[in-house]
């Protein structure tokens, strides 16, 4: 797979999504980032719907940056971690600000990958990164190919390197992905980037 170019002002917005085997590989990824970024990052984890989540506690503990649970119209800032709350579904507003929907499970999830991934692929265009990561499912893998056809990059875990190799392998099946590399490397790309200088 060829990479694309990415540079400090490319993009803007990561987007990552995950079920199965998908909180140790989130947090992976969280726990290498820098304490300063220009990026945001937003990520939807498959959560049991019933109860609350405690992921943005937890990762809070592992990564230098904020980590919290989307709001409603909340602005998406810079240098932010955004965890998808339970049982709502995480999109992208055109004037870049987050918003939750309680409409219908998609593939049996509410929150969606590929809603988020197709709300911020329209918001974002080509200053957004979408990656696929271990997962049980194929949600992503429709979201993944739409925000490709919008200019948007997209990154996927190796299926052979995933603890749940569907999602994964749905992902670069249907999208056709920039990247398919280990968690290793994403781990070092993804932090790679975000240390990315941030200007005056």
């Amino acid at each position: 797979m060829s990479l694309t170019p990415l540079s400090s002002t490319a993009v803007q917005l990561i987007v990552i999504g995950a079920s199965a085997g998908g909180v140790e590989a989130v947090g992976r990824i969280l726990g290498a980032l820098p304490s300063r970024s220009p990026i945001a990052v937003a990520i939807v984890l498959h959560l049991p719907p019933d109860r609350p989540s405690t992921l943005a506690s937890l990762f809070a503990s592992q990564c230098a940056l904020p980590v919290k649970e989307a709001e409603d119209k909340e602005d998406i800032a810079p240098g932010t971690i955004y965890i998808a709350p339970p049982n709502y579904h995480l999109l992208v507003e055109p004037d870049q600000r987050f918003s939750l929907s309680v409409e219908e499970a998609i593939l049996y999830s509410r929150p969606s990958i590929d809603l988020l991934f197709e709300s911020a692929a329209y918001a974002y265009g080509d200053s957004l990164l979408a990656v696929v990561l271990t997962g049980a499912s194929s949600d992503g893998a429709e979201g993944l190919a739409l925000a490709r056809r919008l200019g948007s990059t997209a990154w996927v875990q190796d299926p052979g390197d995933a603890r749940a190799r569907a999602m994964p392998q749905a992902a670069v099946d249907l999208a056709q992905p920039d990247r398919v590399i280990p968690l290793s490397t994403l781990v070092h790309d993804i932090a790679a980037l975000m240390s990315l200088p941030t200007g005056p």
